[in-house]
């Protein structure tokens, strides 16, 4: 969510050649910590499903679940290939065509996307240990 309300904002920001700069920093410091965490949030939440003494519980863990598995796809087919597209690039030879190609709002949009998927499970998860508790 941090991504949503300062990351894409700033990356929308930058000249192209900052940008391309500064994506390549983030990219190498997110992308081995997120996949790691969604993971393990989809396992903790596919264990619960399949553990849970009620229905509720049951219910919510999976569709909770099934939110962040959805994030799961939409990292993996939208923003990642934009991400090691953007790794490629030498930021100090920007595409002439870049105002064409610029692939800033769309990983924004997903982003965006994968962002509410993500706080939805997270408010599921809550309300689970709610219902537990």
């Amino acid at each position: 969510m941090l991504s949503v309300l300062g990351g894409a904002p700033l990356l929308l920001a930058l000249p192209a050649d900052r940008y391309i700069t500064v994506h390549q920093f983030l990219v190498t410091r997110f992308d081995p910590f997120m996949p790691v965490n969604l993971a393990i949030a989809f396992a903790s939440d596919i264990i619960i499903a399949v553990t849970a003494s009620t229905d509720g519980v049951r219910s919510l863990a999976a569709t909770a679940a099934a939110l962040y598995l959805a994030v799961m796809c939409v990292s993996l087919t939208r923003n990642v290939p934009i991400n090691k597209w953007i790794a490629a690039v030498d930021p100090d030879a920007v595409p002439a065509d870049w105002e064409e190609i610029d692939p800033r709002q769309r990983w924004s949009d997903w982003n965006r996307v994968r962002s509410g998927l993500a706080v939805a499970a997270l408010l599921l998860n809550v309300l689970t240990v709610g219902v537990v508790a």
